[in-house]
């Protein structure tokens, strides 16, 4: 399956209006956003997690990036509640589940070959970053590996500028925003090729934003193979 694959583009994905698809493992659905590859592939996607559902035990030879976004999701290591910010690097694994439901934001096969650092951010956790104009409140998640990951909240009305010298992916937590004419809502997924500065208007009720700077894909990212890891 190729999915918003042309990073050339921008991309727009409304996920909080697409229809759940089954994946593998029963309980757990999926809204894809980006993908390149089958059931193995390079992805990033909306993941429901009924409660009581479970993957079985898995490694991610491409590692594993996700934002819990409802509820609680648990595996060996914890629980992580909404607002949880994981990286588990190539080479990791786990069986992930959740005993009363979630939902997460999910990010596989996209990290650097080198990248071996594991980062857990709990809610609230992480380094405060720069209020710029019209930012209430700031977190640094990651920065490292080429990347900067960003939780933010944004001023109801506020006009926000973003810079954009290497990829910006961005994803809508709460709140609304507009950008390009597009409304964008709760679980709305923008994607910008490098260069395209990000400029948007929020909403009335302000916004809770998940960014990501960085290369969209980086030159090099792990080595893919078809038949290493479910998505």
């Amino acid at each position: 399956m190729m999915l918003n694959d042309d990073l050339s583009k921008r991309a727009l994905v409304h996920a909080g209006r697409l229809e759940w698809m089954p994946s593998p493992t029963k309980g757990v659905d999926r809204r894809m956003l980006f993908r390149i590859g089958g059931e193995k592939a390079r992805a990033t996607s909306i993941v429901r997690y009924a409660a009581g559902s479970a993957f079985p035990h898995h490694q991610h030879p491409g590692g594993e990036e996700f934002l819990v976004l409802d509820g609680v999701f648990q595996d060996e290591s914890g629980d992580f509640p909404a607002g949880s910010y994981v990286r588990n690097p190539p080479g990791t694994g786990h069986a992930p589940g959740s005993q009363a439901g979630c939902v997460i934001l999910v990010k596989l096969w996209q990290f650097k070959e080198g990248d071996r650092e594991r980062i857990i951010r709990l809610p609230g956790e992480g380094q405060i970053g720069a209020f710029s104009k019209g930012v209430t409140s700031s977190r640094i998640l990651f920065d490292g590996a080429d990347e900067r990951v960003m939780l933010e909240d944004w001023q109801p009305k506020a006009e926000i500028e973003l810079s954009n010298p290497k990829g910006l992916e961005l994803l809508v937590v709460e709140g609304s925003l507009t950008e390009a004419g597009d409304t964008l809502e709760p679980w709305s997924w923008l994607r910008l090729p490098p260069g395209r500065t990000f400029r948007a208007r929020v909403g009335d009720g302000g916004a809770k934003i998940w960014s990501k700077s960085a290369p969209l894909l980086h030159k090099d990212v792990c080595a893919f193979d078809q038949n290493e890891e479910k998505g």
